[in-house]
């Protein structure tokens, strides 16, 4: 490294992953030579500035928003590093523009998310919640009001087949689950056939699910992807979870479908705006279980995402391409290519 490389870290961080985030520079970034880790200033809104993001050369984004505005201008800033795989709240092709990478932590958050769709499946289909209330208020399982389901031979769905999907369909080997299908216009079959995942349409995947799952980014063609034709294509006994982002569902439909019973309940822990109002209506129901986006944040995806986007951080440093990058183009860009060059 010719210069000091600075590392800024979003805001939100400091409020909700401080102890999170100290493990991960104490044990990669403290005291290594040519790099300096600080705090961005604050941010209204968590959305960055030029003057916030072009005193560093790269940043840790939690959930900051990255706008076309808020890179105007930027010259020194070389990568932009998630933890965590959703890049919703930040412009992509701005970066690009501006010669900045953007880079994810795929390998941090496969297993967690995974972990947290069986979770909601379990708590689902046990009953959990209800047998919870019912012993704490002094009853017995004869004053249940129903009787819980398994999920031997049962069908898992999902919209999406990447990343989190796979990792889902590889844990679900061992839970008797009889089929397999997914819904991905960018996977191809000999992709997930080892896993014995068939490739189907959506409207098959919501048909024949006996659990829907949502594992696809949010992006402008998944943006209300989900609707209430989608709902009233499943099983009165189905259920559906939703891991990934709310804005993929048509919120309203999702309400409705749970209201008027189309479906036996859902385990949803994104919301289309968040934190969400508390007069959300899905808080009135009692066939779903919510969660405030964090059924996969363990210390584990913590520490696994804090390693991953140290290291796509340090490659730029020693002015190597980041094997986390998302924007790829940028990589073959003149003006990225000149950052990394500085950095030699």
């Amino acid at each position: 490294m010719s210069k000091l490389f600075r590392i800024g870290v979003s805001p939100d961080f400091y409020s909700e992953a401080r102890e999170s985030l100290e493990a991960v520079l104490a044990a990669r970034l403290t005291g290594l030579p040519g790099v300096e880790v600080a705090p961005m200033p604050e941010l209204p809104g968590l959305v960055a500035t030029p003057e916030s993001l072009d005193q560093f050369d790269a940043i840790f984004a939690l959930a900051v928003h990255i706008r076309p505005e808020s890179v105007r201008g930027v010259r020194r800033l070389a990568a932009v590093a998630r933890w965590g795989v959703g890049y919703d709240r930040i412009h992509v092709d701005s970066l690009t523009e501006n010669d900045i990478v953007l880079t994810i932590t795929p390998n941090g958050v496969k297993r967690p998310v995974s972990e947290a769709i069986f979770a909601f499946i379990l708590a689902l289909t046990k009953n959990l919640l209800t047998q919870d209330r019912v012993a704490r208020a002094g009853g017995w399982r004869g004053d249940l009001p129903r009787l819980g389901v398994s999920i031997a031979g049962k069908t898992l769905g999902s919209v999406g087949c990447g990343n989190i999907g796979q990792e889902m369909f590889r844990m679900s080997q061992s839970m008797g689950f009889a089929r397999r299908i997914a819904y991905d216009p960018f996977v191809r079959q000999e992709q997930v056939s080892s896993l014995g995942v068939e490739l189907v349409s959506l409207e098959t995947v919501f048909r024949e699910s006996d659990f829907v799952t949502v594992n696809t980014l949010l992006n402008a063609s998944t943006e209300g992807l989900v609707k209430e034709s989608h709902f009233r294509l499943m099983k009165p006994s189905a259920y559906f979870i939703n891991t990934a982002r709310g804005p993929i569902v048509e919120h309203a439909a999702l309400v409705r479908a749970l209201r008027e019973r189309w479906i036996a309940g859902a385990g949803i822990d994104v919301f289309p705006v968040e934190p969400p109002p508390k007069d959300d209506p899905l808080f009135e129901l009692d066939n779903v279980i919510v969660a405030p986006h964090a059924m996969a944040w363990t210390a584990e995806l913590m520490r696994d995402n804090g390693f991953e986007a140290t290291d796509n951080v340090l490659c730029i440093a020693r002015g190597d391409r980041p094997p986390g990058a998302v924007n790829r183009s940028v990589l073959e860009k003149p003006g990225f290519q000149a950052k990394l060059e500085r950095y030699r």
